[in-house]
């Protein structure tokens, strides 16, 4: 059963890459096809479709799940405004990092999401 979850995933993942990627994704291993509709080729689009994303993922979470306190409701939208906050700046074309070790500081940061998540999650139960 696990391995057809990640088949699927897999799958389905290639699907979504085919929508942003340029032709570069081949149709199966070895295959001489490529596929890719490029819209990474275009800023605007490319925000525009991970935006809407973004928008419908927190949608989704927060009509199906209800807080059950005050960390559930302000710490679930405290990461929301940060995570907006930080696409906002790199949507912006900020500077050039000042070296590979704040890159490497930064996206190990990231996981600091997942304690954060987690915690706020173990705060909202879901809607009825």
């Amino acid at each position: 059963m696990g391995a057809t979850v990640v088949g699927v995933a897999v799958l389905s993942h290639w699907f979504m890459d085919a929508i942003v990627h340029r032709p570069d994704l081949p149709l199966y291993p070895g295959s001489a096809t490529y596929a890719g509709l490029g819209l990474w080729n275009s800023v605007v689009g490319t925000v525009v479709l991970e935006v809407t994303l973004f928008a419908l993922g927190v949608w989704f979470y927060l009509t199906s799940t209800r807080a059950t306190d005050r960390v559930g409701k302000y710490a679930c939208w405290s990461l929301v405004l940060f995570a907006t906050a930080i696409y906002a700046a790199n949507a912006s074309g900020g500077s050039v990092p000042p070296s590979s070790k704040a890159v490497a500081i930064v996206g190990l940061a990231q996981w600091l999401f997942v304690p954060w998540a987690a915690w706020f999650d173990r705060h909202r139960a879901p809607a009825r």
